[in-house]
């Protein structure tokens, strides 16, 4: 079993990436869905102008009615038209109406293709793992890559829905209050503009300063999720060696990083707001004053400056929310990091390649084959193995001999770094990985089972006449404790299949390669963690399994592999000897000494 748990520990604090090209790849997620974009962004543009232009509208209300009070002072019989008033506030109403019923419109458009981009990120996602290189997949921890696929790609899609329009909202806002502004007074305008450089100034620092830490939150959030799902998924193996110390210590150290990384980008995120709303005032209490003085000299009217001070507040709020924004965009590219570099990881080549003919022999033979992975480490040297059709043929040897990278190059999981692999006489490069899979059958050390029916994981979903369905699970050894279930082979297996034993779902998965019945077995470890009584059913349900196919047994337990038609002795990447059981134990080398001390030992 796999079981990285020191694998957080060891991982290495990253730095921001290539900003610039994560977000023009972001972008580029976008254009599919630009004429939404632009249809929202057109409605909310409106709703900006509309919103903009709404002060501007309600100084004439304030007009008429300063207008009114400086008549009324003048010619106490004045009377003043309230209607002119209410027909202004009546157009104000409208306005702001319409502005907020095409930014509803504007959101429920742009919410529509930011799901649609996390539809597709989740859907590349998914398909990068069925093509993932098995090396690949070796190297990333399992809890890592669903933060990506969950947490990383939420944050991608939450951003999206508040940033996409937001900025655009933000920037017209901006440009259309500086025309109004400009129009009502260039002086004010200009003292306003004062503190414009020093906001962009304070902005750009912080976001420049603030990117590392996002990306280091978004990092350790992974490793964390990683170290939980190893810890959970191995509960067993912590408590047997007492792990939960080290166990805790791992999940205080990365939950005291995410910490502190979380603090840091959350200070800087807040840090944002206040530091651009305390400029925006100084220079909204420097407009008031000049204002005033404007309008005591007879250059603007009362209206006038209730329009500019209206604009001002709002001129500030753009600015404000596009403070927000840097902020969500820095969260959001640090997470698009981690999505990308996913979708960037190797996977194995496209092939344009022919189909393994459907019936083959099983004839099998491994040619000078070197392997490492990598040119530095090459433990396999000039392997060299041939294997005639229906043989039953046992590979054993220590730990890390090199039995499964054998299977693995055989199914080519893996390449082969010289030499060539025949199936038939034919070399495996000649066709279709996938093609090449679909001849093995194989029956595990760890016996996977989803969660589902037992029909189900029998069938694989597949489509079988009852017949072959039943023939295979009674050959299997499994139709007679499955019809004692009250369901039967409709009994629900659940998520980690601990309603089974481990001997009932090892003989489901026998029954699973007995009805795809394939040509070539693998048998990796497969009664390594049952007890006696069913290490004898599963052995009967194998030979019945196993007859006129070409088998591979992989075996530490020696005794299971007595019958084999050839065993062949690995050690360090090489046959050190080869021959069945009576042959090798009589020359009395490595595989007698291997014998001898599980015989003694039991």
């Amino acid at each position: 079993m796999s079981f990285h748990m020191n694998h957080a520990m060891r991982a290495k604090k990253e730095s921001a990436k290539d900003f610039k090209q994560t977000l023009r790849r972001l972008i580029a997620y976008i254009k599919p869905f630009l004429p939404q974009v632009f249809l929202g962004v057109l409605f909310s543009v409106t709703a900006t102008v509309l919103t903009v232009i709404g002060p501007t509208v309600l100084a004439q209300a304030t007009n008429i009615l300063y207008d009114g009070y400086q008549s009324r002072l003048l010619n106490p019989s004045y009377i003043l038209n309230r209607n002119d008033v209410y027909q202004v506030l009546l157009i104000v109403l409208l306005i702001y109406a319409s502005a907020a019923l095409l930014s509803y419109i504007s959101s429920i458009l742009i919410n529509r293709v930011t799901q649609r981009i996390t539809l597709t990120l989740r859907t590349q996602i998914s398909s990068k793992i069925n093509t993932l290189h098995l090396k690949t997949i070796d190297e990333k921890p399992i809890g890592d890559v669903l933060s990506r696929i969950t947490n990383d790609v939420d944050t991608i899609n939450n951003s999206l829905q508040q940033a996409l329009i937001a900025s655009f909202v933000a920037i017209l806002s901006i440009i259309g209050i500086l025309i109004m502004m400009i129009r009502i007074s260039w002086i004010l305008t200009l003292v306003a503009l004062i503190t414009l450089p020093i906001s962009l100034f304070t902005v750009s620092f912080v976001v420049k300063y603030g990117q590392k830490y996002f990306t280091m939150r978004a990092k350790t959030l992974g490793e964390l999720n990683g170290h939980i799902e190893e810890m959970f998924s191995n509960h067993l193996i912590v408590t047997a060696y007492h792990g939960q110390d080290f166990s805790s210590s791992t999940f205080d150290t990365l939950n005291n990083d995410l910490q502190s990384h979380t603090q840091k980008s959350e200070f800087i995120s807040s840090l944002m707001l206040p530091v651009v709303g305390f400029i925006g005032n100084l220079g909204y209490i420097s407009v008031v004053v000049i204002g005033a003085m404007l309008m005591l000299a007879g250059q603007l009217s009362l209206g006038a400056i209730q329009a500019f001070i209206m604009y001002i507040r709002n001129f500030n709020q753009p600015l404000n929310q596009m403070a927000n924004i840097t902020t969500i965009i820095q969260s959001t590219v640090a997470a698009s990091e981690r999505v990308f570099e996913f979708l960037d990881s190797e996977e194995e080549e496209l092939e344009n390649k022919p189909s393994l003919p459907n019936e083959i022999n099983g004839e099998i033979e491994f040619k000078n084959v070197d392997f490492g992975y990598s040119d530095d480490n090459v433990f396999i040297k000039d392997f060299n193995m041939h294997i005639q059709p229906g043989m039953k043929v046992a590979i054993v040897g220590p730990t890390g001999a090199g039995k499964t990278t054998i299977v693995n190059l055989l199914m080519r999981f893996y390449e082969v770094l010289n030499g060539s692999i025949y199936i038939d006489g034919n070399s495996v490069t000649q066709y279709s990985r996938e093609s090449i899979r679909s001849t093995f059958a194989m029956v595990l050390q760890d016996s996977w089972l989803f969660k589902g029916t037992i029909e189900e994981n029998i069938t694989f979903n597949e489509i079988y006449d009852e017949s072959s369905f039943k023939e295979a699970t009674t050959a299997a050894k499994v139709d007679h404790f499955i019809q004692t279930l009250p369901l039967g082979y409709k009994t629900p297996i659940n998520e980690d299949a601990s309603n089974l034993s481990q001997g009932q779902k090892q003989l489901i998965t026998i029954a699973r390669a007995f009805l795809s019945n394939k040509k070539i077995l693998i048998l990796d470890e497969a009664t390594s963690s049952v007890d006696t009584r069913t290490e004898y059913l599963i052995q009967e349900a194998m030979e019945a399994l196993m007859h006129e196919k070409t088998s591979f047994i992989i075996a530490h337990r020696l005794s299971t592999i007595i019958k084999s038609d050839l065993i062949l002795v690995m050690n360090q990447g090489q046959i050190i000897e080869q021959g069945t059981h009576s042959v090798l134990l009589q020359q009395k080398g490595f595989y007698y000494d291997l014998y001898q001390s599980q015989f003694e030992s039991n």
